[in-house]
C-alpha cells in the first residue's frame, strides 16, 4: 500500500511506498491515487504498456544469452521455461495470423 502526504487543501501533494512520520496509508487503486497518477503522467494504463514492452525486452536478452551460449534454456526454473515457451508459441501464431492478414508487421 502506499502511503501519502497532503497539503492544507486535502490533495495528495506526495507518495511513498514506506511508512513515514506524516503520512497516510491509502489503497493504491482509490479513485484520488488514480487521479494523482495520472497528473504525474504515471496512469495505470502506461505503465501496463511499459511493463508489456519490458517483457518483451526480456525474452530478446534469454534468447541472445541462449543463441551465444551464456546461459542454457535447461538452466532457467522450470516455470521460467514454461512461460518463455507459452510466449513464443503465442507469438508464433499471431505471427501466422499477420502473414494471412496481410500485415507487414513483425509480432
Amino acid at each position: 500500500m502506499p502511503y501519502i502526504k497532503r497539503d492544507e487543501q486535502g490533495r495528495i501533494v506526495m507518495v511513498d511506498l514506506e511508512p513515514g512520520e506524516g503520512l497516510l496509508e491509502v489503497s493504491a487503486n482509490s479513485p484520488e491515487m488514480i487521479e494523482f497518477m495520472k497528473g504525474m503522467g504515471m496512469e495505470q494504463g502506461s505503465l501496463q504498456q511499459s511493463d508489456m514492452r519490458l517483457v518483451r525486452v526480456l525474452e530478446d536478452l534469454v534468447d541472445l544469452l541462449i543463441a551465444r551460449d551464456v546461459i542454457r534454456f535447461t538452466d532457467l526454473p522450470q516455470a521460467a521455461q514454461e512461460k518463455l515457451l507459452e510466449r513464443r508459441s503465442m507469438r508464433q501464431s499471431l505471427g501466422a495470423l499477420n502473414l494471412l492478414s496481410g500485415s507487414n508487421e513483425i509480432v
